[in-house]
């Protein structure tokens, strides 16, 4: 967790008494596949922040990501006067920017909150509620680093202008985009040059556990599958769509995150508090009958509940990914053929001593 309308164009004329024949083509750009009900989504995720107590308990994922996320930053010595959180969800990326102390391994011992090298943050999100959820909280009291939130209608048509900010942020939203290339080419354009895309999203073994224990329980009580787990782009991907929309120096890495359980009513309960169930275009409505639900408890417990445990696993694949947008004296590559030493002289012939 990335196609999709499809159109002729019209045949070319052709030359008197010439044979002619039409060809089906592809317009240019790319096809524009609908994967996820947008609409649903912004219910989901305007429902969930509607229960403030619940949702802000079951905020521990996305937390612990966003602070993650920031402890990027550590590496990436300078500021950053104007950023974008694109997907803000909750603001959890302006709160864990306030952690104080963000640092470990200061030579002081301390270290200032990653806040103060930012002068403005402006979080969009298409939701209002969940958006502005957390507002009255402390960390959005502070002089030197203004929150500022946008509700924008569509997270996949950006509304601003190019150049415009010295870098983006997203965390756990861009696993629900339906055109994930189109969304990257925007944000490589409203980067300043020489400016990084920081993001975080959910991978493709994203609660596989709970995947293949409802589609085992489907074939056994209704003889048939349906997509109750949301598709999720593989790293494998990340990395090539990053490099099409124009994004250099690239860093790609993996973390699984596992959460154990009492049961898998209570983590499916948690996913529908968080916002992140189900959102296919064309899933099966309703909720999943009784009968799949007991069986996938048990088949669930079966298959991946460990001897010993003190609950049932549920693996968050998270792929995290910086890239920055080409500029003036970035680090480039060196041309094909310019190196002055030779590997065979340096890996003794490439091969292994003889016994």
């Amino acid at each position: 967790m990335s196609l999709r309308k499809l159109s002729l164009p019209r045949s070319l004329s052709k030359p008197a008494f010439a044979a002619t024949r039409s060809y089906a083509s592809q317009t240019p750009g790319s096809p524009v596949w609908e994967v996820f009900n947008r609409n649903t989504k912004h219910l989901q995720k305007d429902r969930a922040a509607r229960n403030v107590e619940e949702s802000r308990n079951v905020d521990y994922i996305k937390d612990e990501v966003a602070l993650r996320l920031c402890e990027r930053l550590l590496d990436i010595k300078r500021d950053f006067p104007n950023v974008l959180d694109l997907g803000a969800n909750s603001c959890n990326i302006a709160r864990a920017l306030t952690t104080p102390d963000p640092d470990p391994v200061s030579p002081s011992g301390t270290s200032p909150p990653l806040s103060s090298r930012i002068s403005k943050l402006t979080c969009v999100d298409t939701s209002h509620a969940l958006l502005h959820r957390d507002e009255d909280l402390p960390f959005n009291k502070n002089e030197d680093f203004t929150v500022e939130r946008q509700v924008i209608p569509d997270l996949e048509s950006l509304p601003y202008e190019p150049n415009t900010f010295d870098a983006v942020f997203s965390s756990l939203s861009i696993h629900w985009i339906n055109n994930l290339p189109s969304l990257l080419a925007q944000v490589n354009q409203i980067l300043k040059p020489d400016c990084p895309f920081i993001a975080a999203m959910f991978g493709g073994d994203t609660l596989f556990e709970l995947r293949t224990s409802l589609q085992l329980a489907d074939l056994e009580r209704r003889g048939g599958v349906s997509p109750h787990v949301s598709p999720l782009a593989d790293v494998r991907d990340v990395g090539g769509l990053l490099n099409k929309a124009g994004f250099k120096l690239l860093t790609v890495d993996v973390e699984d995150i596992v959460v154990e359980y009492p049961d898998t009513f209570a983590l499916m309960k948690d996913l529908q508090a968080m916002g992140e169930n189900n959102a296919i275009l064309h899933r099966e409505l309703g909720p999943i009958s009784r009968d799949v639900l007991l069986a996938n408890e048990a088949i669930y417990r079966e298959l991946h509940m460990e001897e010993g445990a003190r609950g049932l696993p549920a693996t968050f694949r998270l792929i995290y990914m910086i890239g920055w947008k080409e500029g003036k004296g970035q680090s480039q590559p060196l041309k094909r053929g310019s190196g002055e030493i030779n590997l065979t002289d340096v890996l003794g012939g490439g091969g292994f001593d003889k016994p």
